[in-house]
């Protein structure tokens, strides 16, 4: 007893001189204590770093990125020959923990979009400045009890390349208890693909559609002519869509010629900046709660879903509003 009564005091008194060398807390964590070196030098890991902010395929790997146990293996065999020995017998968790330590992931790719339109702020503006006269619009439409707008404005795009995928067995439903979801069998059918044509009136919420095959001028025409018949002839009918080849083709300017002046205005949304469209946001939902898994017999088959998914949105109305940057416009 008399033994562990002193080893119990020799440890307070450790403790307590402890704290008052490095402070109360300090004396609560381990102290260093001796132990092997570090076998990888600070030049090695610089030079391990730097080549993870290579891509593989530039130290003659067919790989684009590195991969973590790639990246020891070059190390392996080509940091000696850089002078660095110690590199000779790196592992992969070794370099897991380097790259770590530098938050470094040479594995992964982050995207981003480039501006390569010199105009961006202008057209961006422009852009702006139509959702500000749909504000207004909105604001004078409530206040007066007319229903005729002698503007209205429509949000447009293409959605291409919706599959029409047969299943080749049928699905088999949940099962409480069971099988908590639909089960599918792997295999599937192509039957083609279909173009969804859209644009969002932004001050009735109502969308006009149409499902072709493609979507060339021909098709851009057939949807003008589609707006053309749906409103007054007094109505101006802008539009905000981007710059394909169909908007602005001899095609489709020659019929833009053959309708009344100031029928149709078109602004621009700049290069890389579809994201200013509000109709991305009505097809990013419509892709998610109708198209989402479907599976159907032919092409004619999905453009009738299509188009009934389309009714339905139109049953209930949504009056799209953008808000982000409006306050920049001029």
């Amino acid at each position: 007893m008399a033994q562990r009564l002193g080893a119990h005091h020799q440890t307070v008194q450790r403790c307590v001189e402890r704290a008052v060398a490095y402070g109360a807390l300090a004396a609560l964590d381990d102290r260093p204590r001796p132990g092997k070196e570090p076998v990888i030098t600070p030049e090695a890991k610089a030079w391990l770093v730097s080549l993870a902010c290579d891509k593989a395929k530039e130290h003659g790997h067919p790989h684009e990125l590195w991969t973590t146990r790639l990246l020891a293996r070059h190390a392996r065999e080509h940091g000696p020959g850089a002078g660095h020995p110690c590199l000779s017998r790196l592992v992969q968790g070794t370099v897991c923990k380097l790259l770590g330590q530098e938050e470094i992931k040479p594995h992964k790719v982050r995207y981003y979009l480039e501006r390569r339109d010199a105009e961006f702020e202008q057209k961006m503006a422009e852009v702006l400045c139509v959702y500000r006269e749909v504000q207004v619009l909105k604001k004078a439409a409530a206040k007066s009890k007319k229903s005729k707008k002698p503007v209205t404005i429509v949000s447009y795009d293409e959605k291409p390349g919706i599959q029409a995928i047969a299943t080749t067995a049928p699905d088999l439903p949940p099962v409480p208890g069971v099988h908590p979801a639909f089960a599918r069998d792997f295999e599937y059918r192509r039957h083609g693909t279909l173009s969804l044509l859209a644009g969002i009136d932004l001050l009735t919420g109502k969308v006009h559609a149409l499902v072709r095959d493609r979507h060339r001028s021909r098709e851009f025409i057939e949807f003008l002519k589609l707006l053309d018949a749906t409103y007054p002839a007094s109505t101006m009918i802008k539009l905000i869509l981007d710059n394909h080849s169909a908007h602005i083709s001899k095609e489709t300017r020659a019929w833009l010629d053959t309708r009344p002046a100031g029928r149709f205005e078109f602004t621009f949304t700049p290069k890389h900046g579809s994201w200013l469209n509000l109709i991305e946001g009505f097809f990013s939902k419509f892709a998610r709660s109708i198209l989402r898994h479907i599976r159907v017999s032919s092409k004619h088959e999905l453009k009738e879903r299509i188009m009934a998914g389309i009714d339905d949105v139109n049953r209930y109305p949504v009056i799209h509003t953008w808000s982000y940057k409006l306050a920049d416009a001029a």
